[in-house]
């Protein structure tokens, strides 16, 4: 429970990984691979928490990096996915052994940046590798800014999505003249679709696949329909709790209805039932490796609009320089050509399910073909419900862990949802009065400093 599964984190360990793997001509990775030559003159030490087929497609870039630019190595370390990979990189940083570049979930610069413990990006140095504001969604290059300054590089966007089976929904009448199953406009819609589909199902098979027990997706979930009402957490001096209980309420209510009616099974192993024949399943991007190579004939879609306006939960890979006393030199001009090149040819790494974030990237043919990434990533990239921008949140932050097994609880009918929003804002407060361990101060104490 917590932690994304199959598609993303054990990929390599199918036959369907496998695969990946061996078309880039290399074995699976385990904790990370040298691109060094003896002849090389400059050497980039980059740490990653990509695993699985996330690995492979990143190995596979940083090779073409390497061919691209032999004078430069790369020795690329993959470390522990979660919380033990970014402890690792925070006493890296604080005790000056930090790599020259990272990856970070750029939810969590908040709580790194105010520390020191990551270095700002030059701007006119990133435009000398051709990379600049004005190629990314602007809202995801503001959630990298803290203080006025740029910390992390977006490479990608992950959302969650709506799979869904084109067989099992053609057969229950639900897809349009494309073959694609259009947008539902309110929870009536939606409900009214799942019925549709539970009506041709096999027995045994839930309708839909919501991870309804595991703490990180529910906080995922709660916070994309959440933002589709438009709830809001604190206020812009991030001094108090503005947390609506009503629309959380209603948020909870809908999350959970889909258990108490029947049409998810909590517990089940939702990749395993979609591949089984299910005809919806709430994912992570990153399942696209696991479920295209099964041949099933399934698409794609952003969270169902039933709030009416759309927003579907992201999070951002991005690129991060860790602190370094005296960053320079040969290694951090390799770090920035390496970053650059990285972002700038994503088509590689969207074949994991990623949207990138460079958004030439759309146009580029080796992307286009893409299926289904064609059909979730545009619109995903406008309607991104993100966490907070604050130091306790991003990916396996402290929020989640405060608020994910509260509302997976509702989900599974131990709490009321309306008791379940009201220790949520609880939990809020007692996160904002509390300090960042990184630097000792609260979020206001934070924002005050860094001039916002």
């Amino acid at each position: 429970m917590g932690r994304p599964g199959l598609g993303r984190r054990q990929l390599l360990g199918t036959a369907g990984g496998l695969a990946v793997a061996a078309s880039f001509g290399f074995a699976a990775l385990g904790t990370g691979a040298d691109a060094l030559t003896s002849s090389a003159r400059t050497r980039v030490r980059y740490w990653n928490l990509f695993s699985g087929g996330d690995g492979a497609n990143m190995q596979a870039m940083v090779d073409a990096f390497h061919a691209a630019h032999p004078d430069t190595d790369v020795k690329a370390s993959t470390l522990t996915w979660g919380d033990p990979y970014y402890t690792k990189l925070a006493m890296a940083a604080a005790g000056n052994r930090a790599p020259d570049l990272a990856v970070m979930h750029q939810g969590r610069v908040t709580g790194f940046a105010p520390g020191r413990l990551l270095d700002p990006w030059d701007i006119g140095k990133l435009a000398e590798h051709g990379v600049r504001e004005a190629d990314f969604n602007p809202t995801l290059w503001k959630r990298g800014v803290v203080g006025g300054e740029l910390y992390a590089l977006p490479l990608d966007v992950h959302v969650q999505l709506n799979f869904y089976r084109k067989d099992v929904c053609r057969k229950a009448g639900l897809l349009d003249a494309d073959g694609r199953l259009p947008h539902a406009a309110s929870e009536d819609d939606w409900f009214a679709m799942l019925k549709a589909a539970r009506s041709k199902l096999k027995g045994g098979l839930q309708t839909l696949g919501m991870h309804a027990n595991d703490q990180n997706f529910s906080w995922w979930f709660f916070v994309a329909f959440y933002q589709q009402l438009g709830g809001g957490y604190f206020d812009a001096d991030q001094t108090g709790v503005v947390f609506d209980t009503d629309k959380a309420t209603r948020v909870l209510e809908f999350l959970r209805r889909h258990v108490t009616d029947g049409y998810a099974i909590a517990g089940s192993d939702d990749a395993a039932m979609f591949l089984a024949g299910a005809p919806f399943v709430w994912e992570g991007d990153w399942s696209v490796p696991v479920y295209t190579p099964a041949k099933i004939d399934y698409g794609a879609t952003p969270l169902p609009p039933v709030f009416g306006t759309p927003g579907t939960h992201a999070e951002s890979h991005s690129f991060v320089l860790p602190h370094q006393a005296g960053r320079g030199g040969a290694a951090n001009e390799g770090a920035y050509a390496l970053a650059a090149y990285l972002v700038r040819n994503a088509a590689t790494w969207a074949q994991g399910g990623h949207v990138p974030a460079y958004l030439p990237t759309f146009e580029d043919p080796a992307y286009t073909k893409l299926s289904p990434q064609r059909e979730y990533s545009q619109d995903a990239m406008r309607h991104l419900a993100t966490e907070p921008h604050i130091w306790f949140a991003g990916s396996t932050g402290t929020l989640s862990k405060r608020v994910g097994p509260l509302i997976a609880g509702s989900n599974l009918g131990s709490t009321r949802p309306d008791a379940t929003a009201r220790a949520m804002k609880s939990a809020l407060e007692a996160l904002l009065a509390s300090k960042n361990p990184m630097d000792g101060k609260t979020a206001a104490q934070e924002l005050k400093g860094a001039g916002a």
